[in-house]
C-alpha cells in the first residue's frame, strides 16, 4: 500500500470516525456506523467504499447486512500506524461521542 493512499483515507474526518470505531469494536455494520456516526447511510457507505478501495478495510456480507472490519493483511508498518493513531486518538471528545452513540443502540449486542 502506497503510504499517499493510507493518509489520503485518514486525512478525512468522517473516514476516521468510522476507522476508529472499527478497530475498536473489531466489525461492525453500515447502519452501526450510520447511528454512530449521526449520519446518512449514502454518506458513511461512500466513506467505507474509499477505505475498502484503498485497501484498508474489508467487507463481509451476511444476508442484506455489509460488515466492515480492518483488512487482516494490512503491511505492518500500517498496523502501527492505525495502532498509534487509535492509541493517540481514542479520548478524543468526538471520538467518545461516537462510541456512546453506538453502545446505545438498542437491541445491539456489546462487544466489550
Amino acid at each position: 500500500m502506497p503510504p499517499e493512499a493510507l493518509f489520503r483515507a485518514l486525512g478525512d474526518t468522517t473516514r476516521l470516525r468510522c476507522l476508529m470505531l472499527l478497530l475498536r469494536e473489531g466489525e461492525l455494520c453500515v447502519c452501526e456506523l450510520t447511528e454512530a456516526l449521526a449520519l446518512s447511510q449514502p454518506k458513511i457507505s461512500r466513506h467505507l467504499a474509499h477505505l475498502r478501495d484503498a485497501g484498508i478495510t474489508q467487507v463481509r456480507r451476511e444476508g442484506t447486512w455489509v460488515f466492515y472490519r480492518a483488512a487482516e493483511d494490512l503491511p505492518t508498518w500500517v498496523r502501527a500506524v492505525l495502532k498509534a493513531t487509535f492509541d493517540g486518538n481514542a479520548n478524543d471528545e468526538t471520538f467518545a461521542e461516537d462510541l456512546v452513540r453506538l453502545k446505545q443502540m438498542v437491541g445491539r449486542p456489546t462487544r466489550d
